[in-house]
């Protein structure tokens, strides 16, 4: 399908779109098959090499054979249409290799998370009854050695990098199994799967509370939710997409990776989170699929920063926000032309430039997902002339439900539902939406599919919504609503998002079911925090300030400028101190950064409960 892509201010032919629809692809190898067809020489990776210290591209030809190598191995094990088979590696060509291999036999494959805590992967594993586990590293064996029992039931256990080490027993070397294959390599990659109905993928979702459930997608399901994703944000073949969200997150995978194949664009890994600012500057991409963790940190370090300056340049970057987001507001037909926008592009050069340098200076569109991004932090970047759009999806509908378009972005808003998707508003303004690209179910668990998702298709979201002009605003999540004493019910989501607002405030928990009010808890920015205990004469440690009892009246201040316009009811009371950021490692986030409730509440409830002493009624 050949296209133009038009711009939204000239309406003028740019760049000749080769997408290829989900109805050529039929399946997921069929995708890659068909991308090959077209473009052979195209570059499809670009990957950091640890021996020469260099990017190295490889085309879609050079994937293809990749693919078909992978797929000469895995015939060799055995394995029927419909088998499980898992993997958990960092962003790399073996782990797209692998899975579309996987794919083409009719395999299912269930992606793992590499820093999943062992138990995790040991429920995974045996509830999905995977039969093949390839692993990156011999360390990640080694993590997993409390559930020696479970991988032993494995057919197969392979190590992609198992370093000089012996290899840990039953498990074989990649490069030695790949070898083995080598004579009966077919030249092109094999695809089997001629109903795009049939099952794909388990992902399991990192859940909040309980062990995960694993969501069914078909090859239909992912193939028609990218590219409905394109015609929303449409990609195009010189687009250079950076990836690091994880590949076992269902929006990178659909939007960083199906989503590219079927457009023509090059994708680059990442090399880790912590070389992600370096990495942008090599890479220069147009595209980048980030969590507001992301942003939320940039921005802070951005306020650090200005908190050091001079009070001529912190004028000067409020004068550059300010004007740039005129100029946004105008350039998307909601405000009027104002003379001081004549200063926008001076402004822009001495500020806006130097902050997108930071992402590469080449960035199209930056889409934000997987959990909401504080609106002020939003504006901030847009106003400096970054592309950012936010949307919204769950694992279960493949994932993207809506997305904003660049020609008509609300910070606010998480965007327009996708084309083709259906919505409808139930009970307690919860979203019900239906579309190809709904799971086919739980697996495992027919009680917990027929709770979600109706005889005729329509999946409840679990959000609450409100729509106007067609966009969709999330308000709350309804397991998360808070019933006070009272019986006024609080979302506490958008309460979080403005107190996270403060660059004082690394992460935030409001809390009140059942009690007289509401409090907070709190995790501080160690940065910011210093900067403060110097200008306040604190204690350098928090926690020592909050016993002496100066800092958590400081901390209601704060927190009080940011929840201006919202209703009495939503007024914190008390402040809590959490000792330690809620992270992945001490299993108070899912690996999609979404911080576990019920963990954290269980965890601090000594000190939430010292909030409530005397006014238990």
């Amino acid at each position: 399908m050949l296209l133009f892509d038009q711009t939204a201010t000239t309406g003028v032919s740019t760049h000749l779109l080769d997408l290829i629809s989900a109805e050529e692809a039929v399946s997921l190898c069929g995708l890659l098959l068909e991308r090959v067809a077209r473009t052979p020489d195209a570059v499809a990776y670009v990957q950091f090499d640890e021996t020469t210290q260099t990017w190295i591209e490889t085309t879609w030809r050079d994937t293809a054979r990749s693919v078909a190598h992978w797929q000469a191995a895995l015939m060799r094990e055995g394995l029927s249409p419909g088998d499980r088979v898992a993997l958990t590696m960092r962003n790399r060509r073996e782990w797209v290799a692998f899975d579309l291999a996987a794919l083409g036999l009719g395999l299912v494959t269930v992606p793992l998370y590499p820093d999943d805590r062992a138990e995790a992967v040991r429920h995974i594993l045996e509830d999905a009854g995977v039969r093949l586990l390839l692993l990156e590293t011999a360390a990640q064996r080694a993590e997993l050695s409390a559930i020696d029992p479970t991988l032993a039931q494995l057919k197969r256990l392979l190590i992609l990098e198992p370093g000089d080490a012996p290899l840990p027993e039953g498990a074989l070397a990649v490069r030695d199994w790949l070898d083995k294959a080598m004579p009966v390599v077919e030249r092109r990659p094999i695809d089997r799967v001629d109903n795009p109905d049939a099952l794909a993928t388990i992902v399991y979702t990192s859940g909040t509370t309980g062990h995960p459930k694993g969501v069914m997608l078909s090859h239909r399901n992912i193939l028609w939710n990218a590219e409905a994703s394109l015609k929303l944000i449409p990609a195009r073949p010189d687009d250079r997409f950076l990836s690091f969200l994880p590949l076992s997150h269902t929006l990178e995978r659909t939007a960083g990776c199906v989503l590219p194949i079927m457009a023509g664009c090059s994708v680059a890994f990442a090399r880790s989170i912590p070389q992600l600012a370096e990495d942008l500057l090599q890479i220069r991409p147009t595209v980048m699929i980030a969590v507001p963790r992301i942003f939320e940190r940039v921005h802070a370090r951005l306020r650090e920063r200005l908190d050091g300056e001079s009070a001529i340049k912190r004028r000067l970057f409020e004068q550059a926000v300010s004007t740039g987001w005129a100029r946004f507001e105008h350039s998307q037909g909601r405000a009027n032309w104002y003379p001081r926008l004549l200063a926008a592009p001076l402004l822009d050069h001495l500020v806006g430039a130097k902050i997108r340098a930071r992402f590469g200076g080449r960035l199209r569109v930056a889409v934000c997902g997987g959990a909401p991004l504080a609106p002020d932090i939003a504006r901030i970047f847009i106003a400096l002339g970054v592309p950012l759009v936010q949307g919204y999806g769950l694992t279960e509908t493949s994932p993207v439900i809506s997305v904003s378009p660049l020609e008509d972005n609300i910070p606010e808003s998480v965007g327009r539902p996708l084309p083709g998707l259906e919505y409808r508003i139930g009970d307690l303004d919860e979203l019900i939406v239906r579309s190809p690209g709904v799971m086919k179910g739980y697996w495992n668990q027919p009680q917990a599919t027929s709770e979600m998702l109706d005889s005729e298709g329509w999946l409840k979201t679990g959000d609450q919504v409100r729509v106007q002009d067609g966009h969709l605003f999330i308000t709350g999540r309804i397991k998360d609503i808070l019933v006070l004493a009272n019986g006024e019910k609080v979302p506490p989501a958008d309460i979080e998002l403005a107190i996270a607002g403060d660059p004082l405030f690394e992460q935030v928990l409001v809390i009140g079911e059942g009690r007289p009010f509401l409090s907070a808890l709190v995790v501080l920015n160690a940065d910011v925090y210093a900067a403060l205990a110097k200008d306040e004469g604190l204690p350098a440690d928090p926690m020592a300030a909050d016993a002496d009892g100066r800092l958590e009246p400081i901390l209601q201040i704060r927190i009080e400028s940011r929840l201006t316009g919202f209703p009495g009811h939503a007024k914190i009371r008390r402040v809590a101190l959490a000792a330690c950021p809620w992270s992945i490692e001490n299993d108070r986030m899912t690996p999609t950064m979404k911080l576990k409730r019920a963990k954290i509440l269980a965890d601090y409830r000594e000190a939430l409960t010292r909030l409530y002493v005397g006014h238990e009624h």
